[in-house]
């Protein structure tokens, strides 16, 4: 969950209109006088303050409003607006990650120098590190803000400072976030319907089974005195032997599997026949890989532990303990630190979770709070609103089974999705960015594309910037295939095809 700085955007219109229908703008631009004397007690809290940030080579001029939201007692929600010195007219919401928010102009900086209104929060909680959240369990109304409050605060006193500052409320607004911003941009179309027109959701950790799924993975490496445990070279073992028979699948080789849905690797294939070398793997290696694939349902038929993809193996242990000690960087997703809200007076232990504990934690007021698995987006698609979906087939944390499940759900229960929702998968791409895919799209002009000429994007550009790979990302249920001629980096030379499964 760690690419934090801003990869989630929502945008939720009307899907004929566009800007050239909206009535004339007294005042589209604004100067440092204009900035320096504004009222910023407009955003809603009496701690406001203003300040004029001059233009740089990156970014444009902009007039920075910030404060402390206090919606109810005990609840301190930090935002910062960011309003650009030339206004394309519009506000754009920008989600956090991990177990944070994100105040950062790194954030805002697309945004701001497409001309949005920028809207940023903390979340809730003013602290920074991503997997630190004690505070979940501690603070109560700190829970709420974090779970689905802050966002909708800092969208209304957005609007508010944007419309004050101009002399005129905005034409549209947009929200996009990765990760947690991406459960905050679903959970925003669920709880907030009004608040935008359109919304951006990359790889959203939308149910705490991201957490638990951290946590079983972990498990599953340290089995049997960690007799599963994987080295680097190992997991690079595996993602080679899974290239060498999937990576064709698309009519091209580069490194890249586009559908592992439809990759039949196994990993008996690698098994050794003997002693353990580099070019095999252990009977104990072979049994954990393979139940990582295949995920863990609960007595429930819910997922425990999510199933993961082929092909991106080499990128696991970012988020999972893969080596067998039980522990991975992210502290299980941070699952310990909500672990007291739904087992009070039960000690944490990673590794002697269980299945009653899982359940347990599914079924905890804090899930009720936090989870964004609402799959009735009537009342979002009845004002037209859009949402974009997209994940990176390679993501070792919040995984693409899950994002494809809800996707579904939403089909199934909603007619409008049919033309209001487009999910789209990123072969190759880790958690929100990285990998060797083409992790590089720039899913607010997308968005923006969809919202003025009403048309959704069928496919999405990416480019690796390491690399230098161009490919298209087609919409579900299609997927790239190379037409067998031409430049590989040419986006023409590539179709959107049906998948085979």
């Amino acid at each position: 969950m760690k690419y934090l700085a801003a990869v989630s955007l929502t945008a939720l219109v009307l899907s004929a209109c566009s800007t050239a229908d909206q009535p004339a703008r007294s005042s589209m631009t604004a100067t440092a006088t204009q900035c320096n004397s504004f009222d910023a007690t407009v955003i809603g809290a009496s701690n406001a303050t203003r300040q004029w940030v001059a233009a740089t080579d990156a970014l444009p001029a902009y007039c920075e409003v910030s404060g402390t939201l206090a919606p109810a007692s005990g609840s301190t929600i930090g935002v910062v607006i960011r309003l650009p010195a030339a206004w394309n007219g519009k506000v754009l919401g920008i989600g956090g990650g991990g177990w944070a928010g994100n105040v950062t102009i790194q954030a805002a900086s697309d945004g701001l120098s497409k001309g949005y209104a920028t809207m940023q929060t903390d979340g809730g909680n003013a602290g920074t590190d991503v997997w630190a959240n004690g505070w979940v369990s501690e603070r109560p109304e700190s829970a709420i803000d974090f779970s689905h409050r802050a966002i909708h605060e800092m969208t209304e006193a957005g609007k508010a400072v944007a419309a004050a500052f101009y002399g005129q409320p905005h034409t549209r607004a947009y929200y996009n976030g990765c990760s947690t911003g991406g459960r905050m941009g679903l959970m925003e179309a669920q709880r907030y319907p009004d608040d935008y027109d359109a919304i951006i959701a990359g790889a959203p950790v939308y149910t705490l089974q991201t957490q638990t799924s951290a946590v079983f993975r972990n498990q599953a490496f340290a089995a049997d005195g960690r007799a599963g445990a994987f080295s680097a070279e190992d997991l690079t073992l595996v993602q080679t032997s899974v290239l060498a028979q999937c990576d064709a699948d698309d009519g091209f080789t580069d490194g890249v599997v586009n559908n592992p849905a439809a990759c039949n690797w196994q990993p008996s294939s690698l098994q050794c026949s003997g002693a353990k070398t580099a070019s095999c793997l252990t009977v104990g290696q072979v049994t954990s890989l393979q139940s990582v694939y295949d995920g863990r349902r609960a007595s429930d038929r819910s997922y425990a532990m999510l199933p993961m993809r082929r092909g991106g193996e080499a990128g696991w242990s970012f988020f999972v303990g893969t080596s067998g000690s039980g522990e991975d960087s992210s502290r299980g997703g941070g699952l310990g630190g909500v672990y007291p809200l739904a087992n009070p007076g039960v000690a944490w232990n990673m590794l002697g979770m269980t299945e009653a504990d899982y359940l347990r934690v599914r079924a905890s007021p804090f899930a009720a709070l936090y989870e964004a698995k609402n799959p009735d987006l009537s009342a979002f698609f009845e004002r037209g609103g859009r949402l974009m979906m997209w994940h990176g087939e390679s993501d070792p944390g919040p995984s693409p089974v899950a994002t494809l499940d809800y996707v579904q759900a939403v089909m199934a229960q909603n007619p409008e999705a049919a033309d209001q929702l487009r999910y789209y998968t990123l072969p190759g791409v880790g958690h929100c960015r990285g990998g060797p895919g083409a992790d590089a799209v720039d899913y607010l002009a997308a968005m923006d594309s969809w919202d003025r000429t009403g048309t959704a994007p069928e496919r999405l550009i990416g480019r690796n910037l390491q690399s230098g790979i161009t490919r298209p990302h087609c919409a579900w249920p299609n997927v790239a295939r190379f037409n067998g001629a031409g430049d590989a980096n040419d986006p023409a030379s590539w179709s959107c095809v049906a998948r085979t499964t």
